[in-house]
């Protein structure tokens, strides 16, 4: 959004980051910098120092505790507990409001740990509780997979840049213009499906064995992934999670449809893609990725990233032909063709007569694209977290490492 902002002002977007949360604040409050946008909560304290663009999503302010634990039913019952928040946070704030009406209620104030790194503690069972934005946990849970949601200790709160008080409102005009804009076309609710929506159902046991199979099935076939994946320039962490998706991992998958493999693949994709033996890893992984790539170069040219590659994982799982039926019901109902959040509407459409009767194609079971693209979009996610945590532990930590504050 704000190089967005930035091209629309035509000036060139400087980004600063902080060591702390502390810190983005206080680059605001001595005109050190323009915006804070960092997924700042409006509240009534910070509305005395700073002003505030319009809001552009809601969150709701969740305490979190670890799963092993028992789980607390009331901030006044925390009192043989450790609650920790970021200091000088809406979740600071919120907890000084609060202790106005629960005398015992006590927590640590952290200046020098994130929320991100909290909630880490947290799943660690270090402390045992923090408060986190319901967003901002709905990313985490799916890495972090020990922590729960005891209860909500705010109603909806809406989050918004921050910029400095000032007599000159020229700059919080254009942002309002800009949010206005945003927020008209469409393009404020595409970048928020982009972020959440696919994390919006977290399944606990699903995640828990994915990241146990990361652990016993995938090294025995990631680097069938990285060498496909590297031929046809892709992602192989995005491969690896669709053969997920497809198979768990399992090479000798077979469906009652006859599928069979790694990448589930078809007696006729398998010979499209000169296959001789599908029950082959390293051969079902190159032959799905090359069918893959070959349906990516399929899509419309207009289409840009990332739906390009959501629109080629549908067309992969229910077929090309079917994809451009839904894209054609999108524009039929008004919607973008080219986007797929509206595209994952018009898929299940095609298992509906009265929709499917006006398709070149007919009839697919149109819901089954949607999962799987929302599914592949959180293994890969996951695959990725896990990849880039295991290079960083790799490798030497730079001094000067600085880390982008959380929403708070």
């Amino acid at each position: 959004m704000a190089k967005m902002f930035a091209d629309e002002l035509g000036v060139e977007l400087t980004l600063l980051i902080p060591e702390s949360f502390n810190d983005l604040l206080t680059k605001i409050s001595d005109n050190s910098a323009h915006i804070a946008a960092a997924g700042l909560t409006i509240t009534e304290e910070r509305k005395k120092i700073y002003q505030f663009g319009p809001a552009y999503q809601e969150i709701v302010e969740q305490l979190v505790y670890n799963a092993a634990n028992k789980r607390p039913r009331s901030l006044s019952r925390l009192k043989n507990g450790i609650l920790e928040v970021v200091a000088n946070s809406s979740h600071d704030e919120r907890l000084k409001h609060l202790a106005k009406t629960i005398p015992d209620l006590s927590w640590k104030s952290n200046l020098e740990l994130e929320s991100e790194e909290l909630l880490q503690m947290v799943s660690d069972d270090i402390i045992d509780y923090t408060i986190a934005d319901s967003n901002e946990l709905s990313l985490n849970q799916r890495f972090l997979i020990n922590l729960r949601v005891a209860f909500d200790i705010s109603e909806p709160q809406s989050l918004a840049w921050a910029m400095p008080k000032s007599d000159d409102n020229s700059l919080l005009l254009e942002v309002r213009k800009f949010f206005k804009r945003i927020k008209k076309s469409g393009e404020l609710t595409r970048m928020i499906e982009r972020a959440y929506g696919h994390v919006e159902n977290f399944d606990y046991v699903g995640t828990k064995i994915f990241r146990r199979h990361i652990e016993t099935r995938l090294p025995e076939h990631q680097a069938f992934f990285e060498k496909a994946a590297a031929e046809n320039g892709v992602d192989w962490r995005l491969i690896a999670a669709m053969g997920y998706q497809e198979s768990h991992w399992d090479p000798d998958a077979v469906s009652p449809t006859g599928v069979r493999g790694i990448m589930m693949l078809t007696l006729k994709t398998a010979k499209e893609m000169e296959i001789k033996n599908r029950l082959d890893p390293e051969s079902s992984i190159s032959g799905g990725t090359r069918y893959f790539k070959k349906t990516l170069e399929r899509i419309d040219e207009s289409i840009t990233e990332p739906d390009r590659t959501w629109m080629a994982m549908a067309a992969y799982n229910v077929g090309y032909s079917h994809l451009q039926d839904a894209r054609k019901l999108a524009q039929q109902l008004d919607k973008n063709p080219n986007l797929w959040i509206d595209v994952k509407q018009t898929l299940p459409l095609l298992a509906k007569r009265k929709w499917y009767k006006q398709t070149r194609y007919g009839y697919a079971r149109g819901w089954e694209p949607v999962q799987y693209v929302e599914n592949i979009r959180s293994y890969y996610d996951i695959l990725k977290w896990v990849d880039d945590a295991s290079n960083a532990e790799s490798a030497p930590a730079p001094e000067d490492f600085l880390k982008i504050p959380n929403s708070l």
